[in-house]
């Protein structure tokens, strides 16, 4: 017959087992907050992205946006501004992208291209360009860079000047046709 009382190498293992247990456990209730510590505060989260409603912006006009500090610009182009920004032959751009690689899609999975959204930050020195709405269009119909002379298409795209890369495009999505959340 089997002995019922448990022999003193099973309580030890218990005791060892029980014990790590604890330790681990303890561990984790210390850690957790010097890691969660860590994390962008929820006012850090809740200006790290904007709703834009598209639908109040004019065609062939322009809004500019901050977002934690940062200048985007949404603009509703005009359908001449979108056949220009198509027509560009891109083999011949230092940052090669089509018009619709600049676009995200809407809700049923289109296009847009009237809207196109982009960082407003010139990609040589993080100045500020001026747009097409305020005198002082660059030479391709897009912005112009007046820090050290970059162009960029209305596609935003570099055509002239020292500006290595295109434009970038931030982080957006559609919530319907005309509600857009850009988030950086």
């Amino acid at each position: 017959m089997a002995d019922a009382v448990p022999t003193e190498v099973e309580r030890r293992d218990f005791i060892f087992i029980a014990t790590t247990a604890a330790v681990a456990a303890g561990a984790g209730l210390v850690t957790w907050p010097f890691i969660d510590q860590m994390n962008p505060a929820r006012d850090t989260l809740a200006t790290s992205s904007l709703d834009v409603d598209t639908s109040k912006i004019p065609i062939g006009g322009e809004i500019r946006v901050l977002i934690g500090g940062k200048p985007f610009f949404v603009r509703r182009r005009t359908e001449a501004e979108i056949a220009a920004a198509n027509a560009v032959n891109i083999g011949r751009l230092r940052d090669p992208e089509t018009d619709n690689d600049r676009l995200r899609p809407r809700p049923d999975g289109t296009l847009n291209p009237e809207i196109l959204i982009t960082s407003g930050i010139c990609t040589h020195l993080g100045c500020v360009p001026v747009g097409p709405n305020q005198g002082s269009v660059g030479e391709y119909g897009g912005w112009y860079c007046p820090c050290h002379g970059s162009h960029y298409d209305i596609s935003g795209r570099i055509r002239k000047g020292p500006a290595p890369l295109n434009l970038p495009v931030p982080d957006y999505r559609y919530l319907t046709n005309d509600l857009v959340t850009i988030s950086i």
